[in-house]
Order: C-alpha cells, then structure tokens, then sequence
C-alpha cells in the first residue's frame, strides 16, 4: 500500500504504516508547542486558504461537474458544493478555532497527598486522529484547526467525490503550516477506499475514527476496526408541535428545521403534532413546506386533515437528508417522547410549546445529544455553538456528546510528583494518613 502525498514527501510515495508514523512523530511534537505557536499556524493556515480559494473553488468545481455526471444524490451534491460564501465562512471558523482557549496543559486536578507528594491531573492532546467523510470538502477544514489547536497529528480521507477538492485544501494548509514551526507532517490526506480500510487497521498509531457520512457507512466503520469511533450513524430528527404551541412560531421553525440545509443531520425528519392543534396547525403548516417543495408523508390521523401520500412504518426510521417528512398526529406529550425514544436516533429533538412544565419534561426525557425548547434544530453545530468549529457529531451516551469540538480531541494525565515517597509508608499497622488536600 502506498500513499501519494507530495506536499508532505518529496518521494511522493510511502507506506501508509510509514505515514502514520510519521504523523505520530510530528504530533509529539505538535502536541509540546504554546498556545501562541499553534494560533499562529491556524492563522497561517487561514490566510494560506485565503491566497488558494481561487484553485480550491476550481477544484470544487470540477469535482461537482464530475459528481453531476455520475448522478449522486442531491443530500450528498449539497455536501460536496463548496461555493465562495461556504468556502469564506470554512475559512472564518478556522480563525474562530485560532481565538479559543488553549485546551491544553489545564490542570484539572492540584492536590497533596502527603507533604512533598503532589498530585496533578493534566490536559494532553489524544495523539492522532482518523477522520473518514463522505464529500464534505469543509470538513477539512475544520478539522485541520482543531486538531491542531488540541495538539493532535490527523490523517484524513475524503470521499471519492471530493478528492479535487480535499487535495486542493490539503495542499494550501501545508503551505501555511511551511511558514511555521509546526511539521505540515501533522496533517495527510488519503484518497482511496483500500487506503481506508487500511485506516481502519493501525491500531497502533491511530487513537481515535471519526466517521463522517451516511448510516451504512459510520456502521461500516465502527464493524470494522478496533480503534475507538466517535460518531453518529443517523440523524433521525424530530419536532414536536404541542398542544399550547404558538402555530406561526411553531410554523416557522418546522420550515426553517426541515429546509434550512435539509442535507444537514441536524435537519427535521419527522414531524409530531399534537391532536388537539393537528387541523389548525397542519392546514398552514403544510401549505408553508409545500411552498418551499418539501414532499410531505403521513400517518392516517394526519391525511384525514391533509390530502398527502402515506407513510409508512419505515418513514420514523429514515434520514432523508432530502425535502421529505413524515408527519405523525399525537395524542399527548408522553405519546411524542415514547415514539422520538424509539425511534429517534439520539441526535436532536425539539418541541415548540408554551407551556414551561411540558417543556421541562420533554428536556429531561427525550433522549437526545440535543433536546431544544422553541428554537430550529440546525442550531445544532459546533460554529454555532461557539466551538469554533467541530470534528463531527457524537450520539453515544458517554462524553463528548453532540457537536463535538476541542474537548472532544484531549485527554488527560496523570502527574505524581514526590521526592523519595514510597507506597509502603502508607500501608500496614503503622501506615502514615494521605492529607488529600486540594492545592
């Protein structure tokens, strides 16, 4: 297996055990530089984008025309698009990513455990990060900067829709990183699908996948490896309309939920109204998402109000990523948290409600990454959460959960400094008492 990387190996061709190994190496050394080093190589990388748009929305383009010609779904095309207002705001969460605190070196715990035995708990990137996506040129990006920001090496595989454009971007971030003291090493780009499952294998180099696509593929990864994943296999989210809803602020987030970006895994699949506001809500609410070409399907409850196709039992299990929703009538708030829990794939939820003690409710049981009151559920995102930007998004139950930023790519450490204190002190008839004192 060899890997074509000339921005980063004059030879141009090396083992991909080779290059993990040497991404490892410069992520040890990533991983010891200031906070001031690092932000300087962000916005190195930043302004080396910048100098580059013009060959990387080229790229981009050629790219898409290839993906046009070979038909793919237009949730992925929406992906792959990488146009001058995406590619500027990419580029604006990288210097987002530049201003945020240093993750690293924080001590999280300063506590004596005897005179002269101290005891620290310490921040320290992961080391190197896996990253597999399907189209998603921007996720390069994003990625880039934080795993740099947290001190950590990244390999990265972009689809096959996107090899123009990651290369494009891959080759930019290596030359801003040349202007600085930190080995462009840290970042490699790999371009086939045997190379993946490749990937997949170099447990001992690599300390964390992050998938990046479809519910097949984040399953396919997560089969097939041995090093920890971190991600999502599906973005099953609902909204639900409740009985005390204001029907025009409820209207508007549906719409915006469903179509905003319905390629997103943040967008609405499913749509849960209560049954004592169905027919006044629907009648308005449809006409809006029709007016905005969302092909609507429901259970039978809600084409008594509404003349749309049927849905069926496989509808409350589908990412449409696309302008389709399915629309389920409910009878109460407990009916809508029992269909999202068995359903729902642990994402993001959201009710619009007037009423603060339903609200609570569904806050609490829902369980979702993200459960929202009376907002859209595209809020879900690390830029706009304030991360900076995010690697991805994870729906397992233990942390990181939801858009997963900084903290999601550190660990920490353990640090026990003493001068001559031995265990066997502490043990036995005459042991001597820990103090346990936080400094």
């Amino acid at each position: 297996m060899t890997v074509s990387n000339a921005a980063s190996n004059p030879v141009g061709e090396i083992s991909l055990v080779a290059l993990a190994q040497k991404t490892r190496n410069a992520a040890r050394q990533l991983g010891t530089q200031t906070a001031d080093v690092k932000n300087r190589a962000i916005a190195a990388i930043a302004e080396a984008l910048e100098t580059n748009a013009t060959e990387i929305l080229a790229a981009n383009a050629a790219d898409c025309a290839a993906a046009k010609a070979a038909e793919i779904s237009p949730a992925l095309y929406a992906r792959l698009k990488l146009d001058e207002a995406k590619l500027k705001a990419a580029i604006a969460g990288v210097r987002d990513v530049g201003r945020l605190t240093d993750p690293i070196g924080v001590i999280q715990i300063n506590r004596e455990l005897d005179e002269g035995l101290i005891l620290k708990r310490v921040t320290c990137p992961l080391g190197v990060l896996g990253v597999i996506f399907e189209a998603r040129p921007d996720a390069v990006m994003q990625i880039s900067s934080l795993a740099i920001k947290s001190g950590n090496g990244v390999i990265l595989k972009g689809g096959k829709e996107a090899i123009r454009s990651c290369e494009a971007l891959v080759k930019a971030i290596h030359q801003g990183l040349a202007q600085t003291e930190i080995d462009p090493s840290v970042v490699q780009l790999l371009t086939t699908r045997e190379e993946t499952l490749e990937l997949l294998k170099l447990d001992q180099f690599v300390d964390l996948i992050i998938p990046r696509g479809s519910n097949s593929f984040v399953r396919f990864v997560q089969d097939n490896t041995r090093i920890p994943v971190l991600g999502h296999a599906e973005g099953i989210c609902h909204l639900y309309v409740d009985r005390t809803a204001n029907i025009q602020k409820a209207i508007k987030i549906a719409v915006d939920s469903k179509t905003q970006y319905p390629a997103a895994c943040n967008a609405i699949e499913t749509l849960l109204v209560h049954q004592a506001i169905a027919s006044e809500f629907l009648l308005e609410a449809a006409s809006a998402l029709q007016a905005k070409n969302v092909d609507l399907r429901g259970d039978e409850r809600t084409r008594e109000i509404l003349n749309i196709t049927a849905a069926t039992e496989a509808d409350w299990i589908t990412e449409y990523s696309d302008l389709t929703l399915a629309i389920r009538v409910v009878d109460s708030l407990e009916a809508a948290i029992e269909h999202i829990n068995t359903y729902g794939s642990r994402h993001t939820d959201a009710i619009v409600t007037e009423d603060l003690t339903s609200a609570q409710t569904f806050l609490a049981q829902v369980d979702a990454a993200g459960v929202y009151h009376n907002c859209s559920t595209r809020f879900a995102d690390g830029f706009r959460y304030g991360f900076g930007a995010e690697v991805g998004i994870s729906t397992q139950k233990m942390p990181p959960r939801g858009p997963v930023g900084l903290e999601g790519l550190v660990t920490y450490k353990y640090q026990l400094v003493g001068n001559g204190h031995i265990a066997a002190t502490y043990s036995g008839t005459n042991a001597k008492p820990f103090t346990h004192q936080d400094l």
